[in-house]
């Protein structure tokens, strides 16, 4: 199979999996949590196999625009889902982490998004684009499953619920951190300076992934530091994550800069 039906497949096994995580939601049977988890892992294995290709088909690595961006981001996603409810035990998140996949995922299908191979612009044509795209992506998706959490500690009425949505979040943010950090701005500023000459530009791009990580460092140090949590890291957490999605999104389409070809 070539990429584009081992990316249909894919979308096919997430809206499957999300399907049994909502009747779970609903029924609160175990088996239901269990068929959604197996359909997302076997929708992250084919996932997997479809960004390989693409790697072969293009040469180059599979997130070099935004089709190719969102299909590595919804993967790292579900790895990130994966990986925390194996861990924690928190099956309840599944509907809201896949029902977010799916949006990504349709949105990287959508006439909106060029699918075609292109060549790379000489700036991306460096083995930092690995390290500084993949790296920055997982660490977005443990955000995103901190946001969802969040949200959910928000919403949730009982004490022990709360208790363990809040500590999900906190550990998401902690793995998620580091690797933003020298996804993001580490390698980000080497891979800077040497397409570029220069560790920072202030260009958009520069900015609000600095501000994101203002944000998550701030969330982090209120919580060891100053003993904060609960009510007000879960906020800090959601700002923290649409601070991360206008980086993501806003700068893409609405400001220009040296990652305009991005």
């Amino acid at each position: 199979m070539n990429e584009s039906t081992l990316f249909l497949v894919t979308f096919i096994l997430y809206i499957i999996s999300a399907f049994f995580y909502l009747a779970f939601l609903f029924s609160k049977q175990p088996g239901q949590a269990k068929t959604g988890s197996a359909l997302a892992i076997a929708g992250l294995a084919v996932h997997a196999i479809a960004l390989i290709a693409r790697t072969v088909e293009s040469g180059h690595a599979p997130f070099t625009n935004m089709y190719e961006s969102l299909s590595f981001l919804s993967w790292a996603s579900v790895l990130a889902f994966v990986i925390i409810d194996k861990k924690f035990r928190i099956s309840r998140i599944g509907p809201y982490i896949m029902l977010i996949v799916i949006g990504l995922v349709a949105l990287a299908s959508s006439p909106l998004m060029p699918k075609e191979v292109t060549p790379l612009v000489p700036a991306l044509q460096s083995y930092w684009l690995w390290l500084h795209v993949s790296v920055t992506l997982l660490g977005e998706a443990f955000f995103a499953v901190a946001f969802i959490t969040s949200i959910m500690y928000l919403t949730a009425k009982e004490p022990e619920k709360k208790e363990k949505l809040d500590s999900v979040s906190y550990r998401c943010v902690a793995v998620g951190f580091p690797l933003f950090t020298l996804g993001g701005l580490v390698f980000g500023m080497v891979w800077a300076y040497k397409a570029w000459g220069t560790y920072w530009s202030w260009d958009p791009k520069e900015v609000w992934s600095l501000i994101t990580w203002v944000v998550f460092a701030l969330y982090l140090h209120t919580r060891i530091v100053m003993g904060w949590k609960g009510k007000r890291s879960a906020i800090i957490a959601i700002l923290g994550f649409l601070a991360a999605l206008f980086t993501y999104f806003g700068v893409n389409y609405l400001l220009t800069g040296l990652h305009s070809y991005a």
